[in-house]
Order: C-alpha cells, then structure tokens, then sequence
C-alpha cells in the first residue's frame, strides 16, 4: 500500500465523522485558513476519541504507525475492530492504553518538530502531522490536547460517576479543552471568555450524553450520576429497556435542564466577539439549544429516538444568537 493509501486510511473515516455532530465543526463562512485549523483540532480529538472507544477503522494499522505493539495474530481478536490478546476485557483495555499513549508520544514529536523544524524525528500519524503549524504558534499549547488524552484514559476504567460533580470533572478533560483552543487560535482567549466557553462545551458535552445514553450503555459506560438516577429511582436495567420508563424520561428531562443552564451561562461569550468567530461561536451553542429541543420533541426518550437537531432549528437558534449576542 503506498504512503498516501495509507494515510488516506488513517484519516477519511475519522474526519468524515464531522458531518455527524450536533454543529458545524469547520463551516463554510470561515476563511480556509481557519477551517484547516478547526478541522486538524477535530481530526485530533476524533482520532483520540476513536482510539478509546475501539472504534479505529485500522486499530493495527495504527499501532503500526505509533509503534505500539499488537497482539499475535492467532489470538481472538475483540469483536469491536481492537486487536486485543485473548478477547478479554481486560486485554481491550490494555490495547487501547497503549494506543492512547502511543497517540500522547505523537503529539510530543508534533510540538517538538515545532519547535525545531529540523528536528528529525516528526509525528507520524497524519492526523497529528496536521497540528504542527498549531503547535507553531505561541498561543496554542500542548495541554488542552494531553487533556483530550487523559479523558480517553479516565473512559478505560470509569465507567460511572457518583454524582454531577464527578461528571463535571470528567467533562473538563473531554469538552472544554476544545473551546479553549478554538479561543487560543481565534487570539480571543481571555480568562472571563475561557470560562463562559468550559460552561458552553460542558454544557454541548451533557448534551451528548444524553443523545447516546443507549450507545454507551451498550460500550458499557453511563455518563448519567448514579446519585441523580437513585433520585428519580432509575436503574441500568431500565436504560436497556427499548423505550423510557417514566422515570428514566423524567432524570433526562431534569439532566437537560442542568445542560441548558450550563448552555445560558455560558452564552454571553458569543457576544464578546465580533464577525465570523462570532458567527462560528453561535453556531457550536446554537447546536446544543437544538438538540435539547430534539430531545424535548422525542418526550425524553432517548432510548426509543434518535434525538438529532433539526438543521432549521440550528441554524433559527444561530441567527438569534449572533443578533442578540447570547
């Protein structure tokens, strides 16, 4: 296979993904410097992503590329696309750590080739090639990449959290990080913004959750507190039930509430800016009002619908925004 076969493997279905959020993650109105850069941020986290859920299109290819080590050929191999040793849980785990460590040794060799363009050891994943010229600039530092890593991590042995507090410690390392480098790369980041913008992308992080409580249960993992599932006495058994309970529709209806707050909190930031940032900024919040809304239409079951937003509703919802400023 030649090197941009390979590399065309590595890439396409992680990058396709995009069409499939709840916002635009790249549009078109921004000029296409900007959306190279919006789109290699993506690239990262869906690839990060992808890695700690099994759901790598070529998890060998990959470990190939970062020189993580796969297991022989002849063992039963997951059933979920991660080479994993004997099949256990156990051995998955222990495949996707080292992928994701492998993927954090990557990014090392992005930021130190920026640093050094002469350096000859440079990142080998093409998705991580592509935020060299990030990492070049002076406003965009490694953390809030390392972050997206660690919340990968934290999904290979948290599967539930004790309550809201828990859960919003785990969105701090698997959402806000890419509102802070959308403001680092927009030169617009200010400690007043950067908090607005971790209340916007918790908020858009909640809501996610909610859209695919079915399809982490099913990944093993509840991103809803069992103190708040205790409350309304929902148990996991109920959340795989083919439709929602009762019960189980009304702790949605309550954990949407707690996501538009954090949405309404976070909202003024749009009005700090001004043109196209702005505009993109409408656009992310507007996305989560949105689905919020889907989720309200489907009566709060989530389990029996996909509740994906309606693209006139978006983008109804984004032009409010950007006129109003929040």
């Amino acid at each position: 296979m030649s090197v941009s076969a390979k590399s065309d493997k590595q890439t396409g279905g992680t990058l396709e993904k995009a069409d499939l959020e709840n916002f635009p993650v790249a549009p078109f109105f921004l000029p296409a410097a900007w959306r190279t850069d919006l789109m290699a941020v993506y690239g990262f986290a869906r690839l990060v992503d992808d890695a700690g859920d099994g759901d790598l299109a070529d998890p060998a290819g990959t470990a190939d590329l970062l020189g993580v080590q796969t297991p022989a050929e002849d063992e039963t191999p997951a059933g979920d696309g991660t080479p994993a040793g004997d099949g256990t849980s156990g051995d998955r785990t222990a495949f996707r750590l080292a992928l994701l460590d492998g993927l954090e040794r990557d990014l090392d060799r992005a930021f130190a080739t920026a640093g050094d363009p002469a350096a000859p050891d440079g990142p080998r994943h093409p998705l991580i090639r592509a935020l060299v010229p990030l990492a070049a600039r002076e406003a965009v530092t490694d953390e809030p990449f390392r972050r997206l890593i660690e919340a990968n991590r934290v999904d290979q042995t948290t599967t539930r959290y004790r309550d809201w507090e828990e859960l919003l410690g785990y969105c701090r390392l698997s959402a806000d990080p890419v509102g802070r480098l959308v403001l680092a790369l927009a030169g617009e980041a200010t400690e007043e913004r950067i908090a607005w913008s971790d209340a916007i992308c918790t908020g858009l992080q909640i809501v996610e959750h909610l859209q695919d409580v079915a399809e982490d249960l099913a990944r093993g993992r509840i991103y809803l507190p069992a103190e708040d599932m205790a409350r309304f006495g929902v148990t996991e058994a109920d959340l795989a039930a083919p439709a929602a309970a009762p019960p189980v529709r009304q702790l949605i209806a309550s954990e949407a509430a707690r996501a538009r707050t954090l949405l309404d909190r976070g909202a003024p930031l749009v009005g700090t800016v001004r043109g196209r940032l702005r505009l993109l900024l409408a656009g992310f919040t507007a996305g989560g009002y949105a689905a919020l809304a889907a989720i309200e239409s489907a009566g709060f079951d989530v389990l029996a619908h996909q509740a994906k937003p309606d693209k006139r509703r978006l983008a109804l919802q984004a032009a409010a925004l950007f006129a109003k400023g929040r």
